[in-house]
Formats: structure tokens, sequence, C-alpha cells
């Protein structure tokens, strides 16, 4: 269960861009973003790393790529093997992160 709604925390993040476009914040708060930000893109690089790591494997089990494997997952392809779910379930998670990166990043999104 998340301590803080998704409501919650964009109340927040509002009251500070307010406050930054006001022209009122401090060094001190500028600081911090700055720090929280990266902290997020270190979390998310790390996580993306751990999640390709765990694409290799099954890469290198099922001796085919995982671009390959996504595209007969998603044609309908591939039998209910549970590995298979998982695979399909780890390239959705790498591709939400490389997202989550990107938009921290300031990188378009494709």
């Amino acid at each position: 269960m998340a301590l803080y709604s998704q409501t919650q925390t964009e109340k927040e993040l509002n009251k500070l861009a307010n406050l930054v476009k006001s022209g009122q914040s401090s060094d001190s708060l500028a600081r911090n973003i700055h720090k929280l930000v990266g902290l997020e893109i270190n979390q998310l690089e790390i996580d993306l790393l751990a999640t390709e790591k765990d694409l290799r494997e099954f890469e290198s089990q099922y001796s085919m790529s995982t671009v390959d494997f996504f595209h007969q997952w998603q044609a309908g392809q591939t039998d209910d093997n549970m590995d298979y779910t998982e695979w399909a379930s780890l390239v959705q998670m790498a591709e939400n992160l490389r997202k989550r990166l990107e938009l921290l990043k300031g990188e378009n999104p494709k």
C-alpha cells in the first residue's frame, strides 16, 4: 500500500511548482529537487539493468532474442508457458522503466 496517494503527491508537487513559478523558491529547495530527481533516475537505472539481465537469461535459455519472442507472444504464437508470461511481463517492465527514465532525463518518450 502506498504511503501517499497519487492525488496527494500531485497536490504537493503543484504547490512546489507554484512556488518555483512565483520566484519564491530557495536554493535549498532547488538542490533537494535536483537530488530527488537524480536519486529516482539512479534507482530506475538499477532496476532497468536488473530487468535487462533477466531478459538476457530468457534469451539464453530459449535461444531467441527478446524482440523476436515478444513479436511472437503478441501475435499469439507462443503457448501459455509460465516462463513466457514472465518474459513478456519483463519486456513490458523494461519498456516502462525506459519511458520513466526518458521523462526524468528530459528526453522525448517514444
